[in-house]
């Protein structure tokens, strides 16, 4: 008997036709949420929402926030207060292998340090992200993405021989690899000059865009403010 624990199906995002995207069920839903830390209040959203296959900023200074609400939206961490909805899915309803497994089908993560698994392949990171989320091995769809970043000859090569752009773009790879319904990436612009900068931005969307993904990118860059129409601006720290 499969004793696995099973994510619930996502809903496919459904598309908005012209005039009607006020008709679109947000992909996200953030209610009441709230983290504390030592007694200190870190993250307080009453109500926010992020459109299926919308592009949105989360803006702000050192110390807002901005990570600790992406783990939130990740499910990597667990708010005080509050509920995450992704498609409709409470996540903290989750137990914690059903949400290991939601979070691996559904959402794709670019961390702010890479965590590329130095002992891997390229293609063999890849191939990780698909097995940790029960899903087959697809060597086409590998190829696919690895193809579409750039980078398809470097399927064979270690994490530590890439430069760090190289390992930026398998980390996109890995991101969706799983043809995620959203993409949350953690600073990816901040330490690059503004040609580096923009090149990134544009994988992100256009990786995003290839798979219907919402995607949410957190970040104290106020140079790609102007890129996005949805902008969530964090304080900083009291």
């Amino acid at each position: 008997m499969n004793t696995e624990p099973q994510a619930p199906p996502v809903p496919e995002p459904p598309v908005a036709g012209p005039g009607e995207r006020a008709d679109v069920p947000p992909l996200v839903r953030l209610s009441g949420v709230r983290r504390e830390f030592d007694g200190r209040v870190v993250i307080d959203i009453p109500e926010w929402t992020v459109a299926a296959g919308g592009h949105c900023l989360v803006l702000g200074p050192s110390g807002s926030g901005k990570t600790t609400l992406l783990n939130i939206i990740a499910g990597l961490l667990r708010p005080t207060a509050g509920t995450v909805s992704i498609s409709g899915q409470d996540i903290g309803a989750l137990g914690p292998g059903a949400l290991d497994v939601f979070r691996g089908r559904h959402i794709g993560i670019v961390f702010q340090t890479l965590h590329l698994v130095s002992a891997l392949s390229v293609a063999d990171n890849l191939h990780l992200a698909r097995y940790l989320a029960g899903l087959r091995r697809d060597e086409a769809r590998l190829h696919g993405v690895l193809e579409s970043l750039g980078i398809a000859g470097m399927a064979a090569a270690r994490p530590r021989t890439l430069s760090q752009g190289e390992a930026q773009r398998v980390a996109i790879a890995r991101a969706v690899i799983n043809d995620p319904v959203i993409i949350l990436a953690d600073e990816p612009t901040s330490a690059l000059d503004d040609g580096n900068a923009g090149q990134v931005l544009n994988l992100l969307s256009q990786q995003a865009d290839r798979c219907g993904a919402t995607l949410v990118i957190a970040t104290h860059d106020r140079r790609i403010r102007d890129r996005f129409d949805a902008v969530l601006e964090l304080g900083g720290p009291p």
